[in-house]
């Protein structure tokens, strides 16, 4: 039988939550880099900090959610960053943005820069949030 690596620490979950405000994408970016800093993982954080940053800008471009909460967990040098809003309506996809346009490519560096990545609907068939995640190692 193939020997399984046992996990060298226990995982750790953090959670932070933030007004949907033009303010938060800053706040949020520098606090969850300063975590996965804290938890010796250095090499993501830079990573990090820009897709959390996409990831909460367009919870404030496109939704009227009052609360961003952005939940992380650490373990094994892996980390796993769930940015949740309270409008379950909206779908949010990668796009193709034009040349000139200033935004739009927010989920296409998260498709290209995460190891994984997905939008997860919570509480069934009639949802009252969605988080989208990804995970970078």
């Amino acid at each position: 039988m193939p020997e399984v690596a046992e996990p060298t620490e226990p995982p750790y979950a953090y959670r932070l939550s933030a007004p949907n405000s033009p303010k938060s994408p800053r706040v949020c970016r520098d606090a969850i880099a300063a975590l996965l800093q804290a938890n010796d993982l250095h090499d993501l954080a830079d990573t990090a900090k820009l897709l959390v940053s996409e990831a909460v800008t367009n919870v404030n471009q496109h939704t009227n959610t009052q609360l961003i909460h952005i939940d992380t967990l650490v373990r094994d040098r892996i980390a796993t960053i769930a940015v949740r809003d309270g409008s379950p309506d909206r779908h949010p996809y990668p796009r193709d943005a034009a040349p000139d346009e200033e935004g739009g490519r927010g989920l296409f560096l998260m498709q290209e820069l995460a190891y994984a990545w997905g939008v997860t609907w919570e509480y069934g068939l009639r949802p009252t949030s969605k988080h989208i995640w990804f995970e970078l190692r």
